[in-house]
């Protein structure tokens, strides 16, 4: 929100992300704040969302049973076609994380509310889950076999050992672009949000601009809230299917 500062105003695009509070008191370890009530609302939203959207199960579905068997139909597909028959064993957890990851996403553009996606503590988690749990199930699977996933049997005997070495730093960069990329557009979109919204209200009738552009940025934000969550989805099934079949 600007606020008047003699002839000027100010900005403040990044306080809309602050961690508080909600019963006063500094945020401790088990303090309830914002961010732990727009979770718990994401939670309870997506748990509402299937469960009275699957109650009906008619034959001609209503509207809101649609959209959840598009949604069930939609990350089934993605699984199967990215991992193989294999993944849909890990199905649900993959379908979770995408749910959660939208609805935390959608929820966030919701003004006066918390984006808890923005923050790098709630996507770091997301993140090392995946990369933990993959490669539980790569070395579950092909045992210590799994560790010539990261030597490419093409390259000549002297190259192995460096390209054994590139490849072993890439994977564990992993988790750290899978949470950044998420994180960072979360938190970028909002921010330019802000800023327009700023804009608005001080330039009288010329707000109409800023006004417009915002109106565009949302628009676009809704879309990269959608894009975001199926791209951290398919990267998860990416990585479990070089778990499961090392290619």
């Amino acid at each position: 929100m600007a606020e008047a500062s003699g002839s000027g105003f100010s900005i403040d695009p990044m306080g809309q992300f602050n961690i508080v509070s909600l019963f006063g008191g500094d945020v401790d370890t088990f303090t309830f704040t914002n961010s732990t009530l727009w979770m718990a609302l994401v939670v309870l939203a997506a748990s509402s969302l299937f469960i009275f959207g699957s109650q009906g199960r008619a034959l001609v579905p209503t509207r809101l049973q649609s959209v959840t068997e598009l949604a069930y139909e939609f990350i089934h597909n993605l699984v199967k076609d990215t991992a193989g028959t294999d993944g849909l064993k890990y199905f649900p957890y993959i379908f979770t994380l995408f749910i959660f990851i939208v609805f935390s996403n959608v929820l966030g553009l919701i003004p006066y509310s918390f984006t808890v996606t923005s923050h790098f503590a709630v996507t770091v988690v997301l993140a090392l889950m995946v990369f933990i749990t993959v490669t539980v199930i790569g070395f579950l699977k092909h045992g210590l076999g799994f560790i010539n996933f990261f030597i490419p049997h093409d390259a000549p005997g002297w190259l192995k050992p460096i390209l054994f070495v590139i490849e072993l730093i890439s994977y564990f960069v992993r988790p750290v672009s899978h949470s950044v990329r998420l994180g960072a557009n979360m938190l970028a979109g909002h921010a330019v949000l802000k800023v327009f919204a700023g804009f608005v209200y001080p330039m009288s009738v010329g707000g109409i601009l800023p006004l417009a552009a915002m109106v565009g940025i949302y628009g676009l934000e809704v879309l990269v809230a959608l894009v975001q969550a199926f791209i951290f989805t398919i990267l998860t099934c990416i990585y479990l299917n070089d778990a499961l079949h090392m290619h």
